[in-house]
């Protein structure tokens, strides 16, 4: 009877060991892909950075031309500033936080682009060589958010359905693993701009 009860114990510990280690390797999984989305929300916020970072160089080659629109330049300053001031901390980051960074994001966008929609007035800023440079910069920065927003929203992806994939969740609910926002369409973008204008 000694032996069958030493058999019963050693096979209860062998399985409370193999839960144990199965719940572990599922939780450093869990670590691992949170790092990966936070890796990938500082990327993002390095290229919205390097955006906020050109507005002072535009910003000093516009105002080179006296007869440029100081109102839409100093929008685009007051844009940048409300921009770069909104901080997120990517391990706590919830859906409102993203629509405030996003929002913010957005206005600096688009005070940028009725910027370069009045350029398009002033040929001789235009022609200019510090603002050709801007512009290809800027562009490049763009194309980088495209890049960087999906691979963030990529790694949200595959963090948050495995911390919502059963048996995974319940380990996830213990561990304190929370959801991760992901960037979203800007309001209207689903309207395609019109072709011709009159």
């Amino acid at each position: 009877m000694k032996g069958k009860g030493c058999i019963v114990l050693i096979v209860i510990v062998a399985l409370i060991a193999i839960v144990g280690f199965w719940a572990v390797g599922i939780r450093n999984g869990f670590v691992g892909q949170e790092q990966t989305v936070n890796a990938k929300w500082s990327n993002v916020e390095t290229v919205y950075q390097k955006r906020a970072n050109l507005i002072p160089n535009l910003e000093r080659t516009v105002k080179s031309y006296a007869k440029f629109e100081s109102e839409t330049l100093t929008k685009v300053v007051e844009a940048r500033s409300k921009a770069t001031s909104v901080n997120i901390d990517p391990t706590n980051m919830t859906e409102a936080d993203m629509a405030k960074f996003q929002a913010a994001q957005g206005e600096l966008n688009g005070s940028l682009s009725r910027l370069l929609a009045v350029v398009e007035s002033y040929p001789n800023l235009k022609a200019d060589q510090q603002y050709i440079n801007f512009q290809r910069e800027y562009t490049a920065i763009e194309n980088s958010i495209r890049s960087e927003t999906g691979y963030y929203n990529d790694a949200a992806r595959v963090y948050n359905t495995s911390i919502k994939t059963f048996p995974n969740n319940v380990i996830a609910s213990f561990s304190n693993f929370k959801e991760k926002p992901y960037f979203k369409a800007e309001a209207g973008a689903e309207k395609a701009p019109p072709a011709f204008t009159e």
